[in-house]
């Protein structure tokens, strides 16, 4: 016996389902007696998981972190991905920090500077990684590396010289800092030494006079 491949079809007015024509009124009867619209989300529920379903999805709940009050449904999601005060790492340091201080750390922490150990160029953290994809080794003191990736300039070559040499001057201009240790006990010592040979002379010279006037 061939089956009818249109069958006539109902819509139960309780659950808003299309239902074969042929069990409407059998599914109305059951639907009605066990099914009820949940009136936050419109998802049709067992009458007897009715509260069961509005506690664990949306009552209203306050999230431990920020206290902002949301539905239970989506307090995973905003602790997970929207409160202010969920727990992230910096990029540069890995420091964990409230997410809502994340950039004004960020901003600061990106602009430390690091020792590139190829060109011997300091580097700020935010820029390491392209310095690290372009970095060929040179230092910085000969050539600059370039931002648009094209030839360096006679400019560019000139003025990093002349810093390089600007912070050598600085750094020759510089005075050591006294050995103060050695400073101290050299001056004491020399004291000392002064002291011994003005006593001597003086009483050689009082011992002089002394044989002068018997003679």
């Amino acid at each position: 016996m061939a089956i009818a491949s249109d069958e006539a079809m109902s819509i139960c007015s309780h659950c808003d389902r299309a239902i074969p024509s042929a069990n409407i009124d059998l599914h109305y009867a059951h639907c009605s007696r066990n099914l009820e619209r949940c009136k936050h989300c419109g998802d049709m529920v067992p009458k007897r998981h009715a509260e069961e379903h509005y506690l664990n999805t949306h009552a209203s709940v306050s999230c431990s972190l920020c206290s902002e009050t949301m539905e239970r449904e989506i307090l995973a999601f905003h602790k997970g991905e929207n409160c202010p005060q969920r727990i992230v790492t910096c990029e540069f340091c890995e420091f964990p920090l409230p997410a809502i201080d994340l950039s004004e750390h960020q901003e600061v922490c990106g602009n430390r500077t690091e020792l590139c150990h190829l060109c011997r160029r300091y580097v700020r953290l935010r820029e390491r990684i392209r310095h690290e994809a372009i970095c060929n080794g040179v230092s910085d003191n000969n050539v600059s590396v370039p931002d648009s990736g094209v030839g360096v300039s006679d400019h560019t070559v000139s003025t990093s010289r002349r810093d390089a040499r600007a912070g050598e001057r600085a750094q020759g201009g510089q005075r050591r800092p006294p050995l103060q240790g050695f400073s101290r006990r050299h001056l004491l010592f020399t004291i000392a030494i002064t002291g011994i040979a003005v006593l001597l002379g003086s009483l050689f010279f009082q011992s002089k006079t002394e044989n002068t006037d018997v003679h």
